[in-house]
């Protein structure tokens, strides 16, 4: 872990540090220097043994708004990730937006979403420019599945469906949009569990459909016609079109709609699913519906879904028309997706011997949860945002809220901007400019 440790200007505990094998820029902490660190915290926790083939620290992905890295927490050995919000208060809207993230991974208790294990003791409110949390490591995500040799059956691509529609009924039931559903964050491990994650664009719906939401959402290819078109509002409906794409990718092994520009991006859609109506056009902007009126009407194409796979059966097909719908109003639901025939070969291998929620005693039948797909107990309460007039206020109550949840048995940890891993970590870039946000002007 970049880094983790030192003694805190706090007094609430004693923390420790967490020296890092360093995979780029030379040599890693050694031997001798974490055994002291190790000998320096005994009297306040036993340290594992560490196997020779340690695994070194290294950079896994980057997301929305921050960095991961896979780490070894010094507690106990264990393989996490570390992800970096940079750069947290350089705006109230990129502050606010951070502290929205936070407060979900704290929040998500569901075995198909990522959630928060531990957040890293913050410096003095005066140092405290940006946060780090301990997530569950997972050995991969989809999107390298889907372009490695491995095969993929019929029986990967229902379980794989599966998850993540029961981890976005969760998701849809606290009322929250993930807004960046792409299979670079569908996290999978080495026994096929699924979990969602990466909630830097992620938000609270908003019902008052006169108030604008921002168009700079979700990665361009899984990116739903509504928001390529200019809505100035839309709905769940936009996730459900992204777990669209990815279902068409899974059949097919490539990118559904893969096209070089958001204007060509809603060609390749329309090629498709044909031109369409006035009606399924009421959300765009005028722009948009000029430019679809100006050009040659096209018929539906779905029969070339078929075309994807031996695995495009007539039932994997007539669910992916529901959920490839132009018009987000009439497009399938999360609920409704979970009830189509084509998901109950995925629901049984899942809850068979996948899933923590079933069990099966040493001796007898395997004995099955209430609710396969349980919702949240609550919604999201997003109500704090309203009262954060300033990014010193978020920034206070942050440091608040991350103090809080500190409050557990577990020795904390911190970062030690000293370290040379940390200098490494610290130079990590955000996102590929590829998945940056298109621009809000594409019709203008």
């Amino acid at each position: 872990m970049a880094a983790v440790g030192g003694p805190t200007r706090q007094a609430r505990g004693v923390s420790m540090s967490v020296s890092m094998s360093l995979v780029q820029g030379g040599a890693a902490g050694a031997a001798g220097p974490q055994g002291a660190i190790l000998a320096a915290a005994a009297p306040y926790y036993q340290p594992p043994a560490v196997p020779q083939d340690v695994q070194p620290d290294r950079p896994i992905g980057y997301g929305a708004f921050g960095v991961v890295w896979a780490v070894t927490d010094p507690r106990d050995g264990r393989r996490v990730a570390l992800k970096k919000l940079p750069n947290v208060f350089q705006s109230l809207v990129s502050s606010k937006r951070v502290f929205r993230e936070l407060k979900m991974l704290c929040f998500f208790k569901h075995d198909n979403v990522l959630s928060a294990l531990d957040i890293l003791q913050p410096p003095h409110l005066d140092f405290f420019q940006e946060i780090y949390v301990i997530t569950e490591l997972l050995q991969s995500d989809l999107h390298k599945i889907i372009v490695s040799p491995q095969h993929l059956s019929a029986d990967h691509i229902k379980v794989f469906l599966y998850q993540i529609l029961r981890g976005l009924k969760y998701l849809h039931s606290a009322r929250i949009l993930h807004r960046d559903i792409k299979p670079g964050n569908l996290l999978v491990n080495s026994n096929c569990v699924l979990k969602i994650c990466d909630f830097g664009l992620a938000r609270v719906e908003e019902p008052d459909q006169s108030k604008h939401m921002t168009q700079e959402v979700v990665t361009q290819y899984y990116r739903a016609p509504e928001i390529l078109m200019g809505a100035r509002h839309y709905s769940a409906a936009v996730d459900v079109w992204s777990v669209g794409c990815i279902f068409g990718e899974l059949l097919g092994r490539r990118i559904l709609f893969q096209a070089q520009s958001p204007v060509q991006q809603l060609e390749l859609i329309t090629e498709l699913l044909g031109t369409p109506t006035l009606e399924d056009m009421r959300h765009a902007c005028e722009g948009a519906r000029t430019h679809m009126l100006r050009r040659a009407p096209k018929p539906p194409s779905l029969s070339a879904l078929y075309t994807l796979s031996t695995h495009a059966t007539h039932e994997a097909v007539h669910l992916l028309c529901q959920m490839l719908v132009f018009d987000p109003d009439k497009r399938i639901s999360v609920i409704d997706a979970l009830a189509h025939p084509y998901v109950d070969e995925g629901r049984l291998r899942y809850h068979s011997c996948m899933c923590k929620c079933c069990y099966t005693p040493s001796a007898g039948m395997r004995q099955y949860a209430a609710e396969f797909e349980p919702s949240a107990p609550q919604p999201f309460d997003d109500l704090w945002e309203r009262k954060l007039t300033s990014v010193q206020q978020v920034k206070e109550e942050m440091h608040k809220f991350i103090a809080e949840q500190l409050q557990t048995n577990r020795v904390p940890l911190c970062i030690n901007p000293q370290s040379a891993a940390f200098k490494s970590f610290a130079s990590s870039t955000v996102a590929h400019p590829s998945e940056l946000p298109p621009s809000p002007h594409q019709w203008e």
